[in-house]
């Protein structure tokens, strides 16, 4: 089994660019804008449906708060076909912003060369995504500017 394993820092709050991840049903409008035409949840599955109508199933496995770890699965539609697709997005504090990281394990491990690549476009998509929709940050001067 591959793993591929791409990470990003991102000049948003961790708990911003958590609050966008864990977002499930919003990955159209939040996450990955205009690469995602719609996201549709039914029960612990996530359909991503794409702007040419092809659609993806995925099984949310878990979404802990706490740690701010998202894990899915992709259970139908990839293309290529895939025998097994596994992965997990983290967030973490990176001075004042936030480092996003994303473990995808996937078989066949003749496959991981196309997923790479696809993960760090979709990474760099995400990062402009969040970034732009990250609240402005308080400073000294912006709080003199106010005053």
């Amino acid at each position: 089994m591959a793993t591929i394993r791409t990470e990003i820092v991102i000049e948003a709050s961790p708990q911003h660019i958590w609050d966008v991840l864990r977002d499930v049903g919003a990955v159209h409008t939040r996450l990955l804008p205009g690469r995602v035409a719609d996201t549709r949840i039914q029960g612990v599955e996530r359909f991503l449906t794409f702007p040419d109508g092809h659609v993806i199933r995925e099984l949310i496995v878990s979404i802990d708060d706490r740690t701010r770890r998202l894990a899915y699965a992709v259970v139908e539609g990839a293309r290529p076909s895939l025998d097994h697709h596994h992965a997990s997005f983290e967030v973490h504090s990176e001075g004042e912003h936030g480092r996003l990281i994303w473990i995808t394990d996937v078989l066949p491990d003749t496959i991981a060369a196309d997923i790479r690549i696809r993960t760090e476009y979709g990474i760099k998509e995400m990062k402009q995504a969040i970034e732009a929709s990250a609240p402005p940050r308080r400073t000294a001067l912006t709080d003199t500017l106010e005053t």
